[in-house]
């Protein structure tokens, strides 16, 4: 793995000084392998080496453990290769790595709900330095289309309760929301994050080639939409991508972390695996606000059609007719 690292970037409209250090972050961009000690052992070391590079909290991709399953539709058990939330792999790999370094560790996995259906929550978690889990948050938007079948795989998370939860974790003076890779493509995810708080906002990530359209490179789109919605809301955004290929996909990496003015801080090339490591002046998200205060402008009062129903006779608006989801 490669390791690229970036100090922290010059405040463009500071009015106000900033009494707080820059918190150091990591992300590890890897390629799965099918022996699962391999795996493990190669995401443990890069974990080890952004945290000897003095990152507090690590960042890994989607479904951490896991080779992508979704590149086609599941079977009548779609649930098979999801963990208890705390007993599996996933939780175990995450606590080891935070109680060996001393850091935070970001991860992500196939979470058991047992129902009828075998369907299973995709799931990202924060385990503490002490090995403690201290936050969980549930992807709330699952995609249906060609190549990217996870509604056969994966129930949404819960409106209820918080659907979008900001963690506090104790020691490092900032403020998380942990969405997963298709919330990332949803600008109401990023406000609401931003509306409680958030300063950073975690997107772990499995996302890469068109199996219907081989020639259509979706990496540039996939990464304006998220450093656009870092802008509009004051975020800095962490996006760890896998790389290489599984099944019917290429996944492109290209994992990167971008602050509130839209700067791209560091970014890992799409066919390495990788680690970043970047400073945040987090301070910044205060900085940006106060010159462009959208929260403060902002007219609730006129946004009913965003709350309305989804219609699905009607999915690109009124006045379009609808046509089949590419499968």
């Amino acid at each position: 793995m490669i390791t690229l690292t970036s100090d922290a970037a010059e405040p463009l409209s500071r009015s106000t000084s900033s009494q707080r250090a820059p918190l150091r972050v990591g992300l590890v961009q890897h390629r799965w392998r099918p022996d699962a000690e391999e795996l493990a052992h190669a995401l443990r070391s890069g974990i080890d080496r952004a945290a000897a590079e003095g990152a507090r909290i690590v960042f890994l991709p989607e479904i951490t453990l896991l080779r992508y399953p979704a590149d086609r539709p599941a079977g009548p058990n779609p649930g098979a290769a999801a963990e208890d939330l705390t007993g599996g792999p996933t939780f175990a790999l995450a606590a080891d790595a935070a109680v060996a370094n001393g850091i935070y560790v970001h991860a992500s996995l196939y979470e058991k709900a047992p129902a009828e259906d075998g369907l299973g929550y995709n799931t990202a978690i924060l385990v503490s330095p002490a090995g403690e889990l201290v936050g969980r948050t549930r992807k709330m938007h699952i995609p249906i289309s060609a190549g990217y079948y996870e509604d056969t795989y994966f129930r949404p998370g819960p409106a209820e309760d918080d659907p979008y939860p900001v963690y506090a974790p104790d020691g490092l003076d900032a403020r998380i929301g942990m969405p997963t890779c298709w919330d990332e493509w949803f600008g109401e995810v990023a406000r609401c994050y931003s509306l409680g708080g958030a300063e950073i906002v975690a997107y772990p990530t499995a996302i890469g080639s068109e199996p219907k359209f081989p020639s259509f490179d979706t990496q540039p789109l996939w990464q304006q939409v998220i450093v656009a919605n870092g802008i509009s809301n004051g975020l800095f955004m962490v996006v760890p991508n896998r790389t290489g290929d599984e099944g019917a996909l290429s996944f492109y990496g290209s994992s990167f972390i971008s602050d509130p003015y839209g700067r791209v801080l560091v970014q890992v090339p799409r066919d390495e695996e990788a680690i970043l490591v970047a400073d945040l002046d987090l301070d910044q998200r205060r900085d940006w606000l106060a010159l462009f205060p959208f929260l403060l402008t902002r007219r609730p009062d006129s946004y009913a059609a965003l709350t309305a129903p989804v219609d699905p006779a009607r999915p690109y608006g009124t006045g379009h007719a609808p046509t089949c989801v590419v499968k």
